[in-house]
């Protein structure tokens, strides 16, 4: 049982899946502190005060948490954009490898008896 454990979590996919788990959590932490620490400063700060709270998580129009829920869907939105351009970054790094273009395929069995008839017609 042990060693079939140990070759279930040595496949790659889990490894890999694991390592992104891992820098997804990272990731989540920069995108957090981006949003806390520079978008809101910059942008929504003035919108703030005329709310008259200090940060977005603290706005609650009508007793409703408003504030957090923006809060997660600008981190989602960035978060998501961010590794769309690293998947296409990606995807384009592996498409670009210089691959040999592929060899045309044969014929149909069709086609070369349309050129046998063409050929035997010219004769």
């Amino acid at each position: 049982m042990l060693k079939e454990f140990k070759s279930f979590v040595m496949r790659g996919n889990v490894l890999d899946l694991a390592i992104g788990v891992i820098i997804g959590g990272a990731f989540g932490a920069i995108v957090n502190s981006l949003i806390e620490n520079i978008i809101t400063p910059l942008l929504l700060n003035p919108a703030l005060r005329a709310a008259g709270v200090e940060t977005i998580d603290q706005w609650q129009p009508g007793g409703i948490f408003l504030g957090k829920f923006i809060s997660s869907v600008l981190s989602f939105v960035v978060i998501a954009f961010v590794l769309f351009l690293l998947v296409k970054g990606m995807n384009k790094m592996m498409t670009s490898k210089e691959e040999a273009p592929a060899a045309p395929a044969p014929p149909s069995e069709e086609v070369v008896l349309l050129r046998e008839i063409r050929d035997s017609l010219k004769k």
